[in-house]
């Protein structure tokens, strides 16, 4: 079964939002939605068709743990919607570095003035 698929239905994905938290049994993830036993474990079943889930045998139980690595093929499509940029990031590097430069040689180029505020002018100064 497809990941996608098997995702589809809500129980699932909380099936699979609970076992990130750790492996349970059966009946500890019936005891947390309203539908019988054996409607979760065939839900775990499409869940273990599509590679999310695997389950281990521990003596008359049977204990399901999320498999991460069946997740891969969603992340993989997920970072594919992510944008891309238009350039690579390291031509930032050269234009900082220019910015740099010219702002140090702007500031070499003026003289050292005393800070004096704009006052304005009157009639009688350019007379």
């Amino acid at each position: 079964m497809d990941p996608f698929a098997a995702l589809g239905d809500p129980v699932r994905r909380d099936l699979v939002t609970r076992l990130a938290s750790g492996p349970a049994r059966v009946v500890d993830l019936a005891a947390d939605h309203a539908v019988s036993r054996p409607a979760i474990s065939r839900h775990l079943r499409l869940l273990s068709e599509a590679g999310l889930v695997t389950a281990d045998d521990r003596g008359r139980e049977r204990h399901y743990r999320l498999e991460r690595t069946g997740l891969a093929v969603i992340a993989d499509w997920l970072a594919a919607l992510e944008p891309r940029p238009r350039f690579d990031e390291s031509v930032l590097d050269g234009l900082d570095l220019e910015v740099r430069r010219t702002t140090r040689d702007r500031s070499a180029d003026q003289p050292d003035q005393p800070d004096q505020p704009d006052q304005p002018h009157t009639a009688q100064e350019t007379a």
